[in-house]
């Protein structure tokens, strides 16, 4: 999922020349940065754990989609809507949250976030119909886009021992967040497919008065973005070519992670455990392998390799689709190539134009999600047209597409291979735009 992160935009080399005091160098940081990431306010770890909340919501409802089909006598194709509407809204929001929080400030965008959040999942439990689920979705979305488009920009003011810190404590609550979401999908879904939705309201609850009582006053605020800054960035080359390989590369994403339940087979609680494999192997090569890789290659040579890798795992699906063992090994497989790719494609957006990051980061993350929302419902519908194989194969062509993208227009994205950014510069970027 893709926060923008407002406020917390870091500089390209190609913006040096601004003030000392708004981009001071890592070094000026050190003494700060040895303290123990423990070491942090109430608050700090408030956020943290909605953090892990937010992100447990993209997987969530992963293990439960056979059974809210079987529960509400829906078609797999309209049980899927449950990913469109909720990543359709929040792509769509992404273009206009750094505009809405940069006026409100980031402490109530994260109140109003969370607390959309709590009454659609709500809402979403209670429901009598898919198509309400589906209803509800969408607003669950838009809250999920106002949080996660502000929570980093907000730990980033609260945290003690520095910025490498803090986005230490994010990348965390975003892998966790990733990993566990369709295990506790699973657990709670095994129950009832209600179980999820009442979890989160539960969950989120307890974060919402968290903030409350912990994030004392208001952070500062960012200085107010133009309502259109997100779409005119899309008119830039680079981030126009990054934003549609993004966007064809999410396909294959959501393929794998929304379609894949229902060739599975398995109950609610071997889903989420073959998800909970694939959240731990993206989680694990999002924070610890894409960076040594882009240490030692350039941004455009990973993503040439990587992209190529990520559509034979979708053949390799196809040709396994009737094999579980061998389609929870291509998902698994799938969750360490996506891990890296997450990173780099993150990476090279936060370098590829002189761009203020939030917003870069929001009309990227807004395309990407789209791209996401298109998947689910066309995997099935192509899967009942022509065969279960054919919706991989379909992601393996949009993937390969992204491919030719980087290709055919890599001489846009030359300003992103001039080498690796200062650890903390790169880590911010990484979380900036990598939670999606």
């Amino acid at each position: 999922m893709s926060g923008n992160g407002t406020g917390t935009g870091t500089p390209s080399r190609a913006s040096a020349h601004a003030p000392a005091s708004a981009h001071a160098p890592a070094s000026a940081h050190a003494p700060a940065e040895r303290q123990s990431i423990l070491k942090q306010p109430t608050a700090v770890w408030a956020i943290a754990f909605a953090c892990v909340v937010a992100f447990m919501g993209i997987g969530l409802v992963d293990p439960i989609l056979p059974t809210i089909a079987a529960s509400l006598h829906a078609t797999p194709t309209q049980s899927e809507y449950l990913f469109t509407s909720y990543l359709l809204v929040t792509g769509v929001a992404m273009f206009f949250t750094s505009f809405v929080s940069s006026r409100i400030g980031p402490k109530k965008t994260l109140m109003i976030g969370l607390a959309l959040i709590i009454v659609f999942a709500l809402l979403a439990a209670t429901s009598g119909s898919v198509q309400e689920v589906i209803g509800f979705r969408a607003g669950w979305g838009l809250g999920n886009a106002l949080f996660i488009s502000t929570a980093l920009a907000t730990i980033v003011g609260a945290a003690s021992g520095g910025t490498a810190s803090a986005i230490i404590l994010y990348e965390a609550a975003l892998g966790l967040g990733i990993a566990i979401g369709p295990l506790v999908g699973g657990l709670l879904g095994s129950v009832s497919w209600r179980g999820p939705f009442f979890g989160v309201c539960v969950l989120m609850a307890i974060a919402f008065i968290a903030i409350a009582v912990f994030l004392r006053g208001e952070t500062a605020r960012p200085a107010p973005s133009k309502l259109s800054a997100p779409f005119r960035a899309l008119g830039r080359p680079a981030l126009a070519t990054l934003a549609a390989t993004a966007l064809f590369y999410n396909i294959g994403f959501f393929v794998l992670l929304a379609y894949t339940p229902y060739p599975l087979g398995f109950g609610a609680l071997g889903i989420g455990l073959t998800f909970f494999g694939w959240g731990v192997g993206l989680a694990i090569t999002s924070v610890f392998v894409a960076p040594r890789l882009t240490a030692h290659l350039k941004r455009t040579t990973v993503l040439r390799i990587a992209l190529p890798l990520l559509a034979l795992d979708l053949v390799a699906a196809g040709v396994f689709v009737h094999v579980q063992a061998g389609l929870v090994v291509c998902v698994v497989i799938g969750g360490l190539v996506l891990g890296i790719l997450n990173t780099v494609l993150t990476e090279s957006v936060m370098e590829a134009t002189d761009l203020p990051r939030a917003v870069a980061s929001s009309a990227y993350s807004a395309v990407r999600f789209i791209g996401g929302a298109i998947a689910p419902p066309a995997a099935t519908a192509i899967a009942d047209a022509v065969s279960p194989s054919a919706a991989y194969w379909f992601a393996a062509v949009s993937v390969a597409v992204g491919f030719v993208i980087v290709v055919v227009a890599g001489r846009n994205l030359r300003r992103i291979d001039d080498g690796p950014e200062p650890e903390p510069v790169e880590a911010r970027a990484i979380v900036v735009g990598g939670a999606a």
